[in-house]
């Protein structure tokens, strides 16, 4: 139903029309553009839509039974993929629809893999007026919702926020599409050499794998791991794989040059048509 938004708004008219309580719509992620079925929930005057589901997965096969599991009589179905592994999914979905101007009026409940007070303040910021844990209550039991509140409270404390308002879709006008972002801007990677612990896995992924940017010089605890400015291109990789918080950091680099997006770019083909 969720994937055809013709059945999303037929089906949620009967619900409005039988209920006084609240009507949410749940939408699934596996269609091609979630804004198609949250316009026609929005169209049939749905209260909120919650979001996500599960995303369609199969986790594993059987390779004696030759079957996708878990099994039932020797045969396999697809599965709803759920808990921190879809938070990304989850965060670029709801922000679609925060920022979907056919949308606006309509309230968000974020879904998926929210954890901690942090995964509950990202979804807010990007539009969600409420929040729902599944996944990490099976896991980790109700004590979480206690940790989320209390970990939530004393970050917008430390933030200067009063209520749940002062941060709510912030985030939503810094989200655009990829084509809108600025291409000048420059990000050259920076190594805290005190918290380095020497690993090298930072080298290795960007020799191996990037851009050759990162150096190595001396041997055992006297290894040292240092930016070449010039090759880097702030790719963020070797942040992402350091193990130390904070040993690896994305410096901005001023280079004079003025704002620029790819629809701009004299290199794409289809600006320069356009002009």
């Amino acid at each position: 139903v969720g994937q055809v938004p013709e059945y999303v708004e037929m089906v949620t008219r009967w619900c409005k029309t039988m209920t006084r309580m609240p009507v949410f719509v749940k939408l699934t992620p596996n269609v091609t553009n979630i804004l198609a079925p949250a316009q026609a929930a929005k169209a049939a005057g749905a209260d909120a839509v919650a979001l996500i589901n599960t995303v369609n997965s199969i986790v594993s096969v059987d390779l004696d039974l030759m079957a996708p599991t878990p099994t039932v009589d020797g045969k396999g179905s697809h599965g709803g993929y759920c808990g921190p592994a879809v938070k990304p999914i989850a965060l670029n979905l709801v922000a679609q629809i925060a920022r979907d101007p056919e949308c606006s009026g309509m309230a968000i409940s974020g879904i998926g893999g929210i954890e901690t007070w942090r995964d509950a303040a990202e979804f807010i910021a990007l539009g969600s007026d409420g929040i729902q844990v599944c996944t990490g209550v099976m896991h980790y039991g109700f004590k979480i919702v206690d940790d989320m509140i209390s970990g939530l409270g004393g970050w917008m404390d430390e933030k200067g926020y009063g209520r749940l308002s002062d941060f709510h879709g912030a985030a939503v006008p810094n989200f655009v599409d990829w084509q809108d972002l600025n291409i000048n801007a420059e990000l050259v990677a920076r190594i805290d050499q005190d918290k380095c612990i020497k690993c090298g896995l930072c080298h290795i992924v960007c020799e191996d794998t990037a851009h050759q940017a990162i150096s190595v010089s001396g041997t055992g605890p006297a290894r040292r791991f240092e930016t070449i400015d010039a090759e880097c291109v702030g790719c963020n990789l070797c942040a992402h794989v350091c193990p130390v918080e904070g040993c690896i950091t994305m410096a901005a680099v001023d280079n004079g040059k003025p704002y620029m997006n790819w629809t701009q770019d004299p290199r794409n083909v289809n600006a320069t048509a356009a002009e």
